[in-house]
């Protein structure tokens, strides 16, 4: 697990924590059986509170990215080609909802934004 915390991010670090892991859980990086250390241990190695960490762990398992086994730890769920796909679509659709909502604020049409975004892409 390979995480960067930005504390002049916009986005709150909870959430950093969870689009960082679940980046790396659907890319293969972290896989199946995968052991997300402890709550308190992630807390202090990357220095943000226990309850920061807490909340992350707690998307990452709402999103069915991991599982809680009480008394053992969180681990990387186990999930086909397809369900990986599925939870991938699903996230970056909610995000693309987002941002199309704050392009929508400046009038851009579908096509105005497809151009911007094959220039940066």
């Amino acid at each position: 697990m390979n995480v960067s915390i930005s504390n002049a991010s916009e986005k709150p670090i909870y959430q950093q924590l969870f689009e960082q892991i679940s980046a790396q859980i659907l890319r293969g990086e972290l896989p199946s059986g995968y052991v997300l250390p402890p709550i308190r241990q992630a807390a202090l190695e990357l220095r943000v509170s226990v309850i920061t960490v807490k909340k992350a762990w707690e998307e990452l398992e709402r999103c069915g990215l991991i599982h809680t086994v009480t008394g053992k730890g969180c681990f990387v769920a186990e999930f086909s080609p397809e369900k990986m796909r599925g939870i991938r679509d699903e996230m970056i659709l909610k995000q693309m909802e987002s941002d199309a909502a704050y392009y929508k604020t400046f009038g851009l049409t579908l096509e105005e934004a497809i151009a911007l975004w094959k220039k940066i892409y």
